[in-house]
């Protein structure tokens, strides 16, 4: 870890590690006010159920629309509304539809404020690998997210931060094939909050872990 003019770093070491709602509602809240945001497939998606709606944030979904809402439940679900991982969804006034291919010159365009994607490994430089392990069996699964990391402008990765083996996710540099390179400038986990760069990583908040902890387990 480097960077000696870096904020320091807030441990919440006395209570238990984040859970994925958490996490999310941690993101939210660190989203600008009046951004165009996508949400990735998975846990991303959770992201929506506590954006405040006064924020004036605009979900953007690959598969088609402006001004998605948080999660459809009970009565509000409409098989035809969903976000590109298929989970329903509700729309918020003025929501807007358009093709496939209009949503992809949005996301290549560079019109999106912010993207928030799930990761296999992300490097201590900004590297992200979210699409495939490499494994000979394993089902890769590109979709829109090297036109997410390459196309917005701020990319945040929401994922635990020890895979279950307990190897760390956060690594000096990515074994996975690449998504996209030196894209991603913050990382949200169960166990802390990260900013990644140029320069390295520095570690923002913990939870459930010390820093001594985290450093010791991660060798970044």
């Amino acid at each position: 870890m480097t960077g000696t003019s870096k904020p320091a770093t807030v441990e919440y070491a006395d209570r238990a590690p984040l859970s994925p709602d958490e996490v999310a509602a941690r993101i939210a809240a660190d989203i600008p006010l009046g951004a165009y945001v996508n949400l990735g497939i998975g846990q991303p998606t959770r992201v929506a159920d506590y954006l405040n709606p006064a924020s004036g944030v605009i979900l953007h979904t690959e598969n088609g629309m402006l001004g998605m809402g948080p999660a459809a439940v009970g009565d509000s679900v409409d098989t035809d509304l969903t976000n590109a991982g298929k989970v329903p969804v509700t729309e918020l006034p003025g929501a807007a539809y358009f093709h496939h291919a209009d949503s992809f010159a949005m996301m290549r365009g560079g019109h999106l404020d912010v993207c928030v994607l799930g990761a296999f490994q992300v490097s201590v430089t900004g590297d992200l690998a979210n699409w495939h392990t490499g494994r000979p069996d394993a089902i890769p699964a590109v979709g829109g997210a090297m036109d997410l990391a390459i196309g917005a402008k701020t990319v945040l990765v929401m994922m635990t931060l020890f895979a279950k083996d307990g190897s760390p996710k956060l690594v000096r540099a990515c074994t996975y094939p690449l998504t996209g390179v030196g894209c991603v400038t913050r990382v949200y986990t169960d166990h802390g909050v990260f900013s990644v760069g140029p320069e390295g990583a520095h570690i923002l908040e913990t939870y459930g872990s010390t820093l001594a902890d985290l450093r010791e387990r991660l060798d970044i």
